[in-house]
């Protein structure tokens, strides 16, 4: 079994679908809208096979976020290289967003950092 995607609703489409491009070197089909329902979507597709299904629409409520609720907690980026997580890490640190861990090895063994990528969601980076 394969995972064929996951979804996310996001407030800023474009920012969030630019992020994805920028930062992980995806790329985006030209993008979906509904006229009756105000939505809209792109599908950004990463070189791996996966793709991230960014979504908004007009009604949608923004909830709170809290690193540690119930519910999806991040989405992980396996970049291939310790020395790739740490130079990811520090670009988007100097380009304004928190890293709130790592780089470092987890006690599970994994060298991670995680990031608050985008309204609040979490960016794993690891190896």
């Amino acid at each position: 079994m394969i995972i064929e995607h996951v979804a996310v609703y996001v407030n800023d489409l474009e920012g969030v679908r630019d992020f994805f491009l920028r930062y992980f070197g995806g790329s985006s089909n030209s993008g979906y809208y509904n006229e009756r329902t105000g939505f809209r979507s792109y599908f950004i597709s990463f070189d791996s096979g996966s793709r991230l299904e960014l979504m908004t629409r007009p009604e949608i409520a923004d909830m709170p976020r809290d690193t540690a609720q119930m519910g999806y907690a991040h989405i992980a980026f396996s970049l291939g290289s310790e020395e790739r997580v740490d130079e990811l890490t520090e670009k988007l640190r100097a380009d304004g967003y928190e890293v709130i861990s790592g780089p470092r090895i987890t006690g599970d063994g994994y060298y991670e950092s995680c990031i608050s990528a985008f309204e609040g969601n979490i960016i794993e980076l690891t190896v």
